[in-house]
């Protein structure tokens, strides 16, 4: 880029800025680089410029640059949650596009301060998951590429079954710091310190907590419908009393953090696998959030970016391709559901229905699911002309324009960011060591492909028979993979 083009730029970042903190946008320090479309589109393909190497994220980056390269898409910039805030912009975008860009990145910058989805997000992570790449490639030099890449394979496919609760450290919700040790460990029941009771969300963000003991227990007293809000002191209850040869089920209650379960109770993880599972539950942490807000995140910054260049003063040809630029950012998708569109119209109408500071109430306060619930109106369902639709036989076709049926759509299908929601149910399956794990239906099927070709990494994972409880034709099922097969059997 020349250098007059570049001073440009620089003028236009500080009048943008200045005009973004006028409005009230609150962001940390931002950094601009320049990128070439392969870095861009690698970056895009990796999640993070610092990210360890696989295989997958270069599939992913062949198709995201082979659409580019035949012009079916582009990506003009990428974002990073980070403090600083960096900010990649493509080289070749014209002043005006960067100008648009530059409004779009404060919006997500300042998103990613307030909002308290991201609130113990690792502001690091550039230089952690640089880390992460160092050591992965210092164990691919000692065990060889191909067993670690088999390894990353597993635990990619289970990576999203994490629990990102905002309850993390410090708090114990009354979970006891003794339980029964892992089938097949050593006698003894206390947890050593940096692990926590299977259940609690007393943890880091790393996944893990100290475990707290040692309190009296308190007298006993009829339970109460706030127990459960009392608890988030840290008070522990009291441990239930064993009856005689009971057996003691493990975890005690089911665990939703399947990656952090594994990594802790596998019997067959040696130490640079269960290294290599906590540095992938830490990413999986940091990328959490921003599944979660993904429709209010370029809602945000679709608002702003658009207030933002209103107050700048562009020559009418500037004016045109702006608003080219703009309309192909926000327009409503024929295949699918626009984020960008569905989230500026949601945060406009809140302003419209309240103030200017009610929208920042909810930036700081809401995720996609309460912003949906909360926000997403009768009457803009049906200017939006949103619909439900599905497949009939060999066509699709709309099954429902109600409203609220639209409303709680949407919303289902933001909860646990779009993922099943599976849990732990029983390390000793059958008094064997095996793991059992429940899917908690609600109403929609497990790919029964997917579920198949993934029983066998859950396998190399635990190193036992696995089994998965769920729902097929409103019926209970079960499949069980042994190393050999996978078999499936229906539930009385």
């Amino acid at each position: 880029m020349p250098s007059s083009e570049i001073a440009a730029l620089e003028r236009a970042i500080a009048e943008i800025t200045e005009i973004a903190t006028g409005f009230g946008l609150d962001f940390y320090p931002m950094r601009y680089e320049i990128c070439p479309a392969d870095i861009i589109y690698t970056f895009g393909a990796y999640g993070m410029p610092t990210r360890f190497g696989h295989w997958s994220f270069g599939k992913t980056f062949h198709k995201m640059k082979s659409q580019y390269d035949f012009g079916l898409s582009k990506i003009y910039e990428l974002v990073i949650n980070s403090n600083p805030c960096y900010a990649f912009l493509l080289d070749g975008n014209s002043l005006v596009q960067n100008k648009l860009i530059v409004a779009h990145v404060l919006a997500h910058c300042d998103f990613f301060k307030n909002n308290m989805r991201f609130s113990a997000s690792n502001r690091n992570m550039v230089e952690s998951m640089s880390s992460t790449a160092d050591r992965v490639a210092e164990y691919s030099i000692q065990y060889g590429i191909d067993e670690v890449e088999r390894f990353i394979d597993a635990v990619l496919a289970i990576q999203e079954h994490i629990d990102p609760g905002l309850l993390r450290a410090g708090s114990t919700a009354g979970r006891q710091s003794t339980v029964r040790k892992p089938p097949g460990a050593a006698d003894g029941g206390r947890l050593a310190a940096g692990s926590r009771a299977p259940g609690s969300p007393g943890r880091t963000a790393a996944g893990g907590g100290a475990a707290r003991g040692g309190a009296a227990n308190p007298p006993a007293a009829p339970p109460g419908p706030y127990d459960e809000l009392w608890k988030l002191d840290g008070t522990p209850s009291p441990a239930p009393k064993e009856k005689a040869g009971e057996r003691r089920s493990f975890p005690e209650e089911p665990e939703k953090d399947l990656v952090w379960f594994i990594q802790q109770y596998s019997p067959v993880l040696a130490d640079w696998q269960r290294d290599i599972m906590t540095m992938l539950h830490d990413e999986m942490l940091y990328f959490w959030p921003q599944m979660e807000t993904k429709i209010m995140n370029e809602g945000w910054a679709s608002y702003w970016h658009q207030r933002i260049m209103r107050e700048l003063d562009l020559t009418s040809e500037e004016t045109v391709e702006y608003a080219k630029l703009n309309s192909a950012v926000v327009q409503p998708s024929r295949q699918s559901l626009n984020p960008y569109y569905l989230g500026l119209k949601i945060f406009e109408d809140i302003e419209r229905r309240f103030d200017r500071d009610k929208i920042f109430e909810v930036r700081e306060l809401d995720s996609d699911i309460s912003f949906i619930r909360s926000y997403l109106t009768k009457e803009l369902v049906q200017d939006l002309d949103l619909y439900v639709f599905e497949k009939k036989g060999p066509e699709w076709k709309i099954t429902d324009k109600t409203w609220e049926n639209v409303r709680d759509q949407l919303v289902q299908a933001r909860i646990n960011g779009g993922n099943p929601y599976l849990v732990v149910q029983d390390a000793d399956y059958d008094r064997n060591s095996e793991l059992y794990i429940a899917h908690r239906y609600e109403g929609i099927e497990l790919d029964l492909k997917y579920l198949e070709r993934t029983l066998p990494y859950l396998h190399a994972l635990w190193g036992r028979t696995v089994h998965l409880q769920t729902v097929i034709e409103d019926k209970k099922a079960l499949f069980s993979y042994d190393g050999k097969k996978v078999i499936r059997k229906f539930l009385q």
